[in-house]
């Protein structure tokens, strides 16, 4: 009597599929954590406020047509002198990609998450040279960013709208530049303050802190 393993042909289709969602189910320790700062070590100052938002920003996803953008820029971490030097201009921030990573979740707090991922989008437009991808790209911002109909629009006044309507007929890396300004500005001038005085920032500062004074 035969008692090796059963050739794969005999198997039945049940069994086959319980092995198969054995194999692809991963075990639970090494599930990615929820918070995009890896670096931050789930300290308290922005995970907890990340899983809260969990829900939210699986919503908020779904509305985006732009594919584009991650959830999260990829960046190495930062010291803490680097984390500083945020605190010391918006551009410093702004030109940082964990920077501009932290900001954003700060922005999620604040229900603004929108002033970034538009400003995102911008950025990777000016990027592109096939004038169809152009095209595309300017009219999923448009969809997602600037028109009135989404749930995602950003706040512009009526000069800078006019004058995206009338580049919108002819698409190119730069239609958008004047409303991104103003949202940079808005961003500057109304978010970062709070930014900086915020328990978000404070505690990665904090944080960074301790964990260099212990090295």
């Amino acid at each position: 009597m035969y008692t090796g393993p059963i050739p794969a042909e005999r198997e039945s289709p049940m069994a086959r599929s319980e092995t198969s969602s054995r194999r692809a189910r991963p075990p639970a320790a090494q599930r990615p954590n929820a918070c995009c700062f890896c670096w931050c070590c789930c300290c308290s100052c922005s995970c907890l406020t990340v899983r809260n938002e969990d829900e939210n920003r699986a919503r908020k996803s779904q509305e985006t047509k732009m594919e584009t953008i991650p959830n999260c820029e990829a960046c190495t971490k930062p010291t803490v002198d680097e984390m500083r030097l945020w605190a010391q201009s918006f551009d410093k921030l702004m030109k940082n990609p964990a920077g501009r990573n932290v900001f954003r979740e700060f922005l999620r707090t604040e229900y603004s998450e929108e002033n970034m991922l538009f400003w995102l989008a911008c950025e990777d437009l000016k990027k592109e040279i096939n004038k169809s991808v152009i095209e595309e790209k300017a009219r999923l911002i448009y969809e997602d960013y600037i028109s009135i109909l989404s749930p995602k629009e950003v706040s512009l006044d009526s000069r800078v709208r006019e004058v995206i309507n009338k580049k919108m007929q002819d698409p190119t890396p730069h239609t958008f530049e004047d409303a991104q300004l103003q949202i940079y500005t808005l961003m500057h001038r109304d978010s970062y303050p709070r930014f900086l005085n915020s328990s978000i920032y404070r505690n990665l500062i904090q944080t960074g802190s301790r964990s260099s004074s212990e090295s």
